[in-house]
């Protein structure tokens, strides 16, 4: 067991402080229960608890793990109660950099971008949706009750009420996380913090006025010494280092969002995450291995799996098994030694990558992690064979050696932690930044950080460039980047996800691919929580 961060040992026995009767619909009115959250935040380990609750969130899609009692009725934690593995399919399966064989309902509309919002062949969505909205009512709750009228009074000592102050600044950055989460998949959410009414349906709020909150809330967490300084927090716990990241983040892409560029923002914090002591870890596969909690100093925040104490169909555990073969496991035990799941929940046999990611890459780059025969996704899109399957995330050791795998603590569910936020991210934000006009870099120190990433995919110096351009930083992103959840995304800033200039296997639905218009660039909010919530109006076109 890995026993490296509070929210495995706390998570499972952590007090449910809602109950939820449905995904959407009830869930909008944010129920409250009163004589629960009495009990809960009476005590210090109460607010522990409830703040590895929030966390937690993200980690575990129901109270035992893998399955049986969800946190949200109505969500199938086998597939779409999970976020990761929601927010997963939604920013890669339509994209090149990957595509699902699978025909459950909802996945044949991610992989062809012809997405839906009927509760049959939008439940992926549904899922996302409800579990970022469940994760905002928990932040909601935590910060009601730790204002310091509420925390006044119960005898606390003076570190406590410090702690309990920077547990809450966590939780308003949870909060902003899944906003952000929401403003970039559905645009236009519903919106409500703790200030608000519990049991009133919430208002909808625009995309450029949730920008503006988000990036408030991030700016008043950081600049105020909120959160606990960079690399001084638990693994596993926001720092003002991830508040930083986020801001980096949402700058970036805030020419979509709000309709300004905001290039020397980005600029701006992304150097902050970047002179606040991060390194790159020397050997890129180890960032994904499970034990990729230890000796890595480049992840700034990640969403936390223990194969022991945090078990579910999702998260490393989906990300593993959905790209691992039974017949890759010693076909090519030479390149991969092992996916590391070897019980009877292994080897699903379901993603694989287009042709247009992997061509991306040259022979020497370490990190190519793909294995098969078929690079490209023929005829049938249904049949595994085709396309390569990545073994980027795997259930070893970074101890493992070609017929020696050394295995996560479980045989059936991963320790593999999953980087939410990485220095290499920063790294190609200031670069793109800097070439999209942004002041305060310069195009030689971008040039340098991105020759830092290729020195240590290539082992050395030979992969180096004396110059970049925003196509090549696309292109280093999908290398760098890829599996991680950002393609969507990129390639809507680029203006490339929906046009005819850039097309892969299967977009739209067509095998040599095809241009598909422009409303899909946000999904539909679920028609369900549209009919329940007369406040929300659906996006264009759906």
């Amino acid at each position: 067991m890995k026993n490296n961060n509070f929210i495995a040992k706390i998570a499972l026995t952590a007090l449910s402080i809602f109950l939820f009767a449905s995904c959407t619909g009830d869930l909008d009115r944010f129920p409250e229960n009163d004589s629960t959250a009495q009990i809960v935040y009476s005590t210090f380990d109460g607010y522990k608890s409830a703040i590895a609750k929030v966390y937690a969130g993200y980690t575990l899609s129901g109270n035992t793990g893998p399955a049986g009692s969800p946190d949200i009725a109505g969500l199938d934690e086998g597939s779409n109660g999970d976020f990761l593995r929601c927010f997963f399919c939604h920013q890669e399966l339509p994209t090149e950099e990957a595509h699902c064989s699978w025909n459950d309902a909802g996945i044949p509309e991610l992989n062809n971008i012809n997405f839906a919002a009927d509760d049959v062949n939008a439940k992926f969505t549904i899922g996302l949706y409800a579990k970022c909205i469940m994760q905002i009512m928990y932040a909601n709750e935590f910060l009601k009750n730790s204002t310091d009228g509420s925390v006044e009074g119960k005898g606390f000592t003076t570190e406590q009420i410090a702690e309990i102050k920077a547990f809450r600044a966590e939780a308003r950055f949870l909060r902003a996380f899944d906003y952000w989460v929401l403003m970039d998949i559905f645009g236009n959410p519903p919106f409500i913090t703790e200030n608000d009414v519990f049991g009133n349906l919430p208002q909808q709020i625009q995309r450029t006025d949730l920008f503006d909150y988000i990036e408030s809330e991030l700016i008043d967490i950081t600049d105020n010494k909120l959160l606990k300084s960079a690399k001084t927090n638990e693994y596993g716990r926001a720092d003002e280092a991830a508040g930083w990241a986020l801001l980096a983040r949402i700058y970036l892409n805030a020419e979509i969002y709000k309709g300004e560029p905001k290039y020397t923002e980005a600029i701006t914090y992304s150097k902050k995450v970047i002179d606040a002591g991060y390194s790159l870890k020397n050997n890129y596969e180890e960032l994904f291995l499970a034990d990729n909690n230890l000796n890595n100093n480049e992840v700034i925040l990640s969403i936390n799996y223990d194969g022991v104490s945090t078990r579910s169909y999702g998260g490393t555990t989906f990300l593993i098994n959905g790209s691992s073969q039974g017949t890759y496991q010693s076909a090519y035990s030479n390149i991969l030694i092992h996916y590391g799941i070897r019980g009877n929940n292994s080897n699903w046999a379901g993603i694989r990558t287009r042709l247009q990611l992997t061509e991306k890459f040259e022979q020497s780059d370490k990190r190519f992690l793909f294995v098969g025969e078929n690079p490209a996704i023929a005829d049938n899109p249904s049949e595994y064979i085709h396309g390569l399957a990545t073994y980027k995330y795997r259930n070893i050791t970074s101890e493992s050696t070609v017929g020696n795998p050394v295995y996560g603590s479980d045989i059936d569910y991963s320790d593999t932690d999953f980087p939410l936020f990485r220095l290499a991210e920063m790294y190609l934000i200031y670069a793109e930044a800097v070439l999209r006009g942004g002041t305060g870099g310069t195009t030689g120190e971008a040039l340098g950080y991105i020759n830092l990433l290729r020195e240590r995919a290539y082992g050395n110096a030979s992969g180096n460039v004396s110059s970049i351009n925003l196509e090549f930083i696309l292109d280093e992103r999908a290398r760098e980047l890829y599996w991680e959840c950002f393609r969507r995304t990129d390639l809507i800033r680029y203006g490339l996800f929906t046009s005819i200039n850039y097309l892969w296997e299967w977009k739209g639905g067509v095998q040599t691919g095809r241009a598909i218009d422009d409303h899909f660039n946000l999904y539909p909010i679920p028609s369900s929580d549209i009919m329940a919530n007369p406040n929300l109006n659906q996006n264009d076109k759906y």
